[in-house]
């Protein structure tokens, strides 16, 4: 396949899923090439995302590395088989990358577990709120541009009406419910378009009171995505520089492990609908 000019990290991550099969294997790059028949240029360039590969490249390279696992081959294969344009395509060249790769991961959950501290999730906002939430920018971008920051925000949560959707359950700190943006009357809107939204089957909202003391981990939004198979999870934060995404399987571990904690945490999802409305009826 010819180089790529910009992998998306969904791509890179095939690349990156075939390295951890060939160092699991105990092969360098040499060894590697020599086995399957081919360079060791092709195979770092496939691995760095550089390269795309084909669904049937993967499943002999696999076989090569003696991987076992026939489940998490296939969800691979189907990755690297995917050629449909996304509609966050639209926005290439106009917002950061990051925000890009994101939509792409949502598009493709199998579920969604989120943790958010100061801001309500992506997926759950309001427009009214999304628009305050930009407005916030540093530095402002022109009003042009917030139009676009708004058209894809709002287009991210088409995912929870799409067949078979996301199973998600979003983590709500009290901080990020009182968070006033734009006006009191913008913060009462958007909290009952959270309550609104947790009436759909496949999203839970659950909230952390500020009773429930200090949270383990959690310095800003955290998203955990799960993919078709465990080993294709996906850890996502947000930091001021913009997303951060981990898929190491330690780094998966120790998140599954805090998401756990905080959940336990919070409130159940009765109990949050009711906290939600008192904090509502106070702004």
């Amino acid at each position: 396949m010819p180089p790529r000019k910009t992998p998306t990290a969904r791509q890179c991550r095939v690349g990156i899923e075939l390295r951890k099969m060939r160092q699991h294997a105990g092969l360098a790059l040499a060894e590697a090439a020599a086995l399957l028949g081919t360079d060791r240029t092709t195979i770092s360039n496939t691995e760095s995302g550089r390269f795309g590969v084909s669904g049937e490249r993967v499943r002999a390279w696999a076989d090569g590395y003696g991987c076992p696992d026939e489940a998490y081959v296939a969800a691979l294969r189907a990755m690297a088989e995917e050629r449909v344009k996304g509609w966050w395509e639209d926005y290439r060249g106009e917002l950061a990358s990051g925000a890009l790769d994101l939509a792409e991961l949502e598009h493709h959950a199998v579920g969604i577990r989120s943790v958010q501290i100061v801001n309500l999730p992506g997926l759950l906002q309001g427009e009214d709120y999304a628009r305050a939430v930009f407005a916030q920018a540093v530095p402002q971008p022109s009003a042009a541009r917030r139009r676009r920051w708004l058209s894809h925000r709002l287009k991210r949560r088409d995912v929870l009406d799409r067949d078979n959707p996301p199973v998600c359950t979003f983590l709500i700190h009290e901080a990020a419910l009182r968070m006033v943006y734009g006006s009191p009357e913008i913060a009462r809107a958007q909290l009952g378009y959270l309550l609104s939204e947790s009436d759909r089957d496949n999203v839970t909202i659950r909230a952390i009171p500020f009773a429930a003391g200090g949270l383990p981990e959690t310095g800003g939004s955290t998203q955990y995505v799960r993919g078709p198979v465990p080993q294709l999870d996906t850890v996502q934060m947000d930091t001021a520089t913009g997303p951060v995404y981990l898929d190491a399987e330690t780094r998966l571990v120790n998140y599954r492990a805090v998401l756990d904690r905080v959940e336990d945490m919070s409130l159940d999802p009765q109990e949050s609908r009711d906290f939600i409305r008192r904090i509502a009826q106070q702004a």
